[in-house]
């Protein structure tokens, strides 16, 4: 990030290569689109790209990046918001099915996930998907450590109890009683 600030040509594309997997996982973790995951990320690196003077070097550089992100998600999301409220339905369209989880042993992560509150999850994909610290994942969502920590394990209580529930299902399914 240092030689980025110092205007390096190759600063950018070793940085972009070495984040951006971690940031699309972050933005998948939040139920969003492959597409719209991409138009996140994208919108993200034109951000830091912006912003890359604030950047203070020797500070850690992943929490930086990672409170960009997030902005560039709930602005999105605000985004979203705003075009929906604007938009009038012609037809009535049918009720969606409720989303179950998978007929398996153990669903997949993305349906566990799907199934937080946004901020448990933001929490979740940033403390085990992209590997920060819960110092720098308080840094990057402008919240308190103990915030975190509190954020994180209602989310494992919530995982733990749909994967008990999944695991029963499957059980009463597969076998009889006696």
């Amino acid at each position: 990030m240092e030689r980025y600030q110092q205007a390096d040509p190759e600063a950018p594309t070793v940085l972009v290569v070495a984040m951006s997997p971690a940031l699309l996982r972050f933005f998948r973790s939040q139920a969003a689109s492959r597409e719209h995951a991409d138009d996140l990320l994208q919108e993200t690196w034109l951000r830091i790209h912006r912003v890359r003077h604030t950047y203070r070097p020797g500070e850690p550089v992943l929490p930086w990046l990672y409170a960009i992100a997030r902005r560039v998600r709930i602005d999105g999301y605000r985004r979203t918001r705003r075009v929906l409220a604007h938009e009038t339905t012609v037809d009535v369209l049918p009720e969606p099915a409720p989303r179950l989880l998978p007929q398996g042993p153990f669903p997949d992560m993305e349906t566990l996930l799907a199934a937080l509150p946004t901020a448990q999850r933001e929490v979740i994909a940033m403390l085990k998907m992209g590997g920060l610290t819960l110092e720098e994942v308080a840094c990057a969502t402008s919240s308190t450590v103990n915030a975190v920590k509190q954020k994180a394990h209602r989310a494992y209580n919530r995982l733990r109890k749909l994967l008990d529930q999944a695991q029963f299902s499957t059980t009463q399914i597969g076998g009889g009683s006696k």
